[in-house]
């Protein structure tokens, strides 16, 4: 149970468009609890300022995101192996009077696609798109459901190469870049899209790309009313199933909850009113 006085946030700028509040109401009203969760707009450059002042308002708890991932790391003293993993925060945590940050969105993912999608990562041979802070978050968590194969693509391949040069050593992975050849002839079981690339209607990787095995699941990160240019895209490529990220997001939250509360949120419920709420615009 909350204790008087204890609040939440999502704490990011800009802010106005997060569905942060919402996502941790469903799960209180679900659980029959109650939560102080607002979004909470944070001027560029003041991160551990205004970190501070909110918990000195009786903040305990705060999702980061952009543009300050990288600043709730800083100001954590206490680090979890995926925030390490990733160098970055979107979990914070006041006990024991210092920050324990975590970064929660690999785990959102691999449960949005292992629970809700029942597609296994286990032995799969997978391509993640991207190399910037939403594949670096994902890396982990992936690697420890022990794929057969990881790939990570990146239109700049020293970049690509460079995030996964640390997890070389025991693990299947190498770097892909996505210059208009992938020329190696691979086939995934599943492709991620981590990038941004779909928000600004663009696709990560070259149109005419074939990479989807039989049965593919082609998923991405981004979400909206209608399917993103990489979902329309990957089904006339041969994707069998295709996903936005709309469950990762609410799993990420879940995730952040039960590490908060010590309870675990149901999911499924949240997703179809969110997806409700989405189509009813």
């Amino acid at each position: 149970m909350l204790r008087a006085g204890e609040r939440f946030a999502v704490i990011g700028n800009p802010i106005g468009h997060s569905r942060s509040p919402r996502i941790h109401a469903l799960f209180a009203h679900g659980l029959g609890q109650s939560i102080d969760y607002v979004a909470r707009l944070c001027p560029l450059g003041d991160f551990a300022r205004d970190l501070e002042r909110f918990r000195a308002s009786g903040g305990i708890g705060a999702n980061v995101t952009l543009p300050f991932k990288i600043d709730a790391y800083a100001c954590a003293t206490e680090r979890s192996p995926r925030a390490q993993a990733a160098g970055a925060a979107n979990f914070l945590h006041w006990h024991d009077s210092h920050w324990f940050c975590d970064n929660t969105d690999g785990a959102g993912l691999v449960r949005d696609i292992e629970n809700n999608l029942g597609v296994a990562l286990r032995g799969r041979s997978i391509l993640l798109l991207g190399a910037g802070g939403a594949a670096r978050g994902a890396l982990l968590p992936i690697l420890e459901r022990e794929p057969a194969h990881l790939c990570v693509g990146n239109r700049t391949h020293a970049t690509a190469q460079a995030l996964i040069a640390p997890w070389r050593e025991g693990h299947a992975i190498d770097a892909l870049a996505l210059d208009g050849h992938l020329s190696d002839g691979e086939r995934f079981d599943i492709v991620i899209n981590a990038t941004s690339a779909s928000l600004h209607g663009d696709l990560p990787l070259p149109a005419t790309s074939d990479l989807f095995a039989p049965t593919a699941l082609a998923y991405d990160m981004m979400y909206g009313r209608e399917p993103t240019p990489f979902m329309r895209w990957a089904s006339a490529r041969g994707a069998t199933r295709v996903s936005d990220g709309l469950g990762m997001l609410v799993e990420q939250a879940a995730e952040s909850y039960r590490l908060w509360r010590g309870v675990q949120p149901e999911t499924a419920p949240v997703i179809a009113q969110l997806r409700s709420e989405l189509a009813r615009g």
